[in-house]
């Protein structure tokens, strides 16, 4: 296995050793075990989707915790019964398995379906009013703005205040 070497960056910043530890715990914890498969999309500014393939899990079977930064899904084996005779092949996976995702700042989980084999779950960018960044005004009112996003949406809250 290759290791990442952030040397040269972490020399050019300061205050991102979280990050570059995280990144490397990261490649070392899923450098081998690839199932289940899965899909990460962005669907828009602030929504994502994690699609994962868990074809013969039903719903009770999966266990999905959030928790800050950091969502944990499970899939717990189950014993097959069959009455019908002795299985001869069994070449549909029934393992166990722990996925973890670790999640950016203010994202929450905002639903989980499972339908035809593939478990989707929203994930949303929630960022608090406080947290957004703000005009100052220099040497002039003392009123703060909001900074309208890049899609608008916050111009009425500026034109208001």
């Amino acid at each position: 296995m290759s290791r990442l070497d952030f040397t040269p960056y972490r020399r050019s910043t300061v205050g991102f050793d979280c990050l570059f530890d995280m990144l490397e715990s990261q490649a070392r914890a899923n450098s081998g075990d690839n199932y289940p498969p899965f899909n990460i999309a962005k669907r828009g500014e602030d929504n994502y989707r994690i699609t994962l393939a868990v074809a013969g899990f039903r719903p009770e079977d999966i266990d999905i915790t959030a928790q800050a930064n950091l969502m944990v899904v499970q899939g717990k084996k189950r014993e097959e019964t069959d009455d019908n005779g002795e299985m001869l092949h069994v070449g549909i996976a029934n393992r166990g398995f722990e996925r973890r995702f670790e999640l950016a700042d203010y994202v929450r989980v905002a639903n989980a379906d499972l339908a035809d084999g593939l478990l989707v779950i929203d994930l949303v960018r929630e960022v608090p009013d406080a947290m957004k960044p703000k005009k100052i005004a220099v040497n002039g009112t003392p009123t703060l703005t909001a900074v309208p996003d890049s899609d608008g949406s916050d111009e009425d809250e500026a034109s208001a205040a």
